[in-house]
């Protein structure tokens, strides 16, 4: 049997796994396929001891893969969007199909990679940039396909979930957690891609294209990060029977899509909200089969691997029977992406916690309702309680009725003008995620 002959580009915690991966299970490989697959080159500037190489050609200029006719399939694990987009197109161009791990690749440059290959008659595969060895996006393109999906949700950061899980179990602060995460490895030295979103907004553009059939649109994300929650939103979330997660939120409204990443107050009592540490989960509902629930491990070596040798094991069988390109990239044929308008966050419609701190004295409440009154916002219920570091300031915590976010936030802006406010006014999202598997 004509053995698969795979390239890998990137030897560190990815690369290393994937290599692995592949050697450890190739005979339970080979039977899947119906031909062995073999690693034929590396790219990589210095060995990783987590992996033997032995008797692997290795070359540290990782373009050497693109020139190489020993290689099928390129298997891009080096990160970043600059090197890795040429690497990628370079290696289209020369007829090679291509697996990447890279979220930020795909998100930002997939619907170019994507036009390449399909002009080149090779195939890419993804699997690994969303959600680690979770096999979310082939349940979004293949195994819900008969559905309408109407939402997405999900904890799609594990760093962030981790510093949250930390902070309500334990009562630490934000800083603490951070950098107990970056002690761990969990977060990078510099966690901005983790905390402020980012992270999370590329897989977020990807689970969208798939579940919409639309472009991937990365600059239409909005996203905000979790510096700012404190240990009394925690705290007060709870009171309400609510957590704080990390959430990564597509709807079709059927008036335009929703595309958002932020802190969201979910119910307690539903799946989700007990996802907790590193892990991962995603959350579909789809309008024939309902909600649908995918959970694991979203980074890591070996958890990513999986994901990664699961592409090539997929291709290879293409590969095997001549065949050119299996299920679309984004799971729906590329001339028929719809055109449907990304929703600005300003036209979202939800429920919301605020939390403010106000001075102690008679008529401050009755300014703040009045306010919020006039822009429409409802109020659901609130508790006051003293704040623990001035006596002169009380912390009010409200939980409103939906409202559009445009009419919340001009109500805000006019609260933070009074003199009895403080400046720092608290607003998260609330989502019930209806439908949950409670």
């Amino acid at each position: 049997m004509k053995p698969v002959r795979v390239g890998i580009a990137g030897l560190g915690t990815v690369g290393s796994g994937t290599v692995n991966v592949l050697q450890r299970n190739a005979a339970e490989i080979t039977r899947r396929v119906g031909c062995p697959i073999e690693i034929t080159h590396i790219g990589a500037r210095r060995p990783n001891p987590a992996c033997d190489v032995s008797g692997i050609k290795i070359s540290e200029d990782i373009f050497a893969l693109v020139d190489d006719p020993d290689v099928d399939i390129l298997v891009e694990l080096i990160g970043g969007t600059t090197v890795a987009r040429d690497l990628v197109l370079a290696a289209i161009s020369k007829g090679k199909h291509i697996v990447t791990a890279n979220k930020a690749l795909i998100a930002e440059y997939g619907n170019e990679i994507f036009q390449a290959a399909e002009a080149q008659g090779v195939d890419v595969g993804f699997e690994a940039s969303v959600a680690g060895g979770v096999p979310i996006l082939k349940a979004l393109g293949e195994g819900l396909a008969a559905n309408r999906i109407n939402w997405v949700a999900g904890i799609i950061n594990g760093t962030g979930n981790f510093i949250l899980t930390e902070m309500r179990d334990e009562g630490r602060d934000f800083a603490e957690v951070l950098a107990e995460a970056q002690a761990l490895g969990y977060a990078e030295a510099d966690p901005t891609f983790d905390v402020e979103g980012i992270d999370a907004a590329h897989k977020l553009t990807i689970l969208a294209s798939i579940a919409f059939g639309i472009p991937l649109q990365f600059s239409k994300v909005y996203t905000e990060g979790i510096t700012k929650i404190s240990s009394e939103d925690i705290s007060a979330a709870e009171y309400f029977g609510y957590r704080i997660k990390h959430l990564g939120i597509a709807k079709d409204t059927g008036n335009g899509i929703e595309l958002r990443v932020h802190p969201t107050l979910i119910p307690s009592d539903v799946l989700l909200a007990n996802v907790n540490g590193v892990m991962n989960a995603v959350l579909v509902d789809g309008d024939a089969v309902g909600p649908t629930l995918y959970y694991g491990a979203g980074a890591g070596s070996e958890p990513t691997a999986s994901a990664v040798v699961a592409d090539i094991i997929e291709m290879s069988r293409a590969l095997r029977l001549d065949q050119v390109e299996n299920a679309p990239y984004l799971g729906f044929q590329s001339s028929e992406l719809s055109t449907v308008n990304v929703l600005p966050i300003e036209e979202v419609v939800c429920p919301y916690y605020i939390r403010l701190h106000a001075e102690d004295k008679t008529g401050v409440m009755a300014d703040i309702t009045r306010l919020l009154s006039n822009h429409g916002v409802s109020i659901e219920a609130m508790y006051q309680r003293d704040t623990d570091d001035d006596d002169d300031y009380v912390s009010i915590v409200l939980m409103t009725h939906a409202i559009q976010e445009s009419a919340l936030q001009a109500a805000l802006d006019e609260i933070a003008q009074l003199e009895s406010v403080g400046s720092e006014i608290m607003r998260i999202r609330v989502e019930a995620l209806d439908g949950e598997l409670s």
